[in-house]
């Protein structure tokens, strides 16, 4: 972040946080389906980039002038984030404030004008959106492939209300269901020694644990100097509510990327339409 937003929260600002709510409730979350189907066949077969556009924008409906916004990260997030800049310069929004959960993020917005925070100014976030790598039935997700899951569950979880914006490619019937990166935070410190705690935690599951590297071949280092294990299962994850107790339990352990029970919204970009699902 710049140096020049203010880590020093404002004594008269209190802290309110959102109830406290079980990882998992599938006995009782109802899922409400709305569907809303393109006005007219598309000419040609849209890409995957075109879905996450139509997410996106579907999304900003969301936002109301004057909201904290929590900014997520990723290839979706970025359409979220560019939507609101062209918003803010139309005069369509005003007075928002994004607090962004990447370095990317906060790059791109601050590129386009939108008023930048932090979780320590601004503790109590409306609304957040960002994007998701899995999402299933329940709308529990899989995020952090992009390498900001620390900050983002942070801003995420300070939330009123998380809305997420996917493509159909991202639903699984059980997380760790598409055979892609579940990625875990770990500190630099004795990398290999949790890479190898956590594949056989997930023996059953065929855990294949992975170093994130970068383009370069070096290990990949988050916004907070740490690495990445990314896990590969062969089946999905059979209880995820206490896989991520097992996976919090490990010393060196900093986050990972399960995020249960957290979406309030998740809106779903598909060939035939936009379907919204609300808890």
């Amino acid at each position: 972040m710049a140096a020049t937003l203010s880590l020093t929260p404002p004594s008269s600002l209190p802290l309110r946080r959102r109830s406290t709510r079980p990882l998992l409730r599938r006995t009782s979350t109802t899922i409400r389906s709305l569907s809303s189907p393109s006005p007219s066949p598309p000419a040609t077969t849209l890409s995957q980039d075109d879905l996450k556009k139509i997410a996106a924008v579907k999304a900003v409906e969301y936002v109301r002038s004057g909201m904290v916004l929590g900014l997520g990260t990723g290839s979706t997030a970025a359409f979220v984030v560019a939507e609101l800049g062209a918003l803010l310069s139309s005069g369509k929004l005003e007075k928002i404030v994004g607090v962004p959960t990447s370095k990317r993020t906060f790059e791109q917005a601050q590129s386009l004008g939108i008023p930048l925070s932090t979780l320590d100014d601004h503790p109590y976030i409306d609304l957040a959106i960002d994007g998701a790598d899995e999402v299933d039935p329940f709308l529990n997700l899989v995020k952090g492939r992009g390498g900001a899951l620390l900050r983002e569950k942070m801003v995420e979880a300070a939330s009123d209300k998380f809305v997420v914006v996917a493509d159909e490619t991202k639903l699984v019937t059980g997380l760790g269901g598409s055979g892609l990166a579940m990625p875990v935070e770990v500190v630099q410190f004795c990398w290999k020694y949790n890479l190898i705690r956590l594949q056989d935690l997930f023996k059953e599951e065929g855990c294949d644990a992975k170093l994130r590297l970068d383009e370069g071949g070096k290990p990949y280092v988050t916004d907070n100097s740490n690495y990445i294990v990314d896990l590969y299962f062969k089946s999905p994850i059979k209880d995820a509510a206490a896989a991520g107790k097992e996976i919090s339990a490990f010393e060196g352990v900093v986050e990972h990327g399960l995020f249960l029970d957290m979406a309030t919204s998740v809106i779903i970009a598909g060939k035939n339409g936009v379907d919204v699902k609300d808890k």
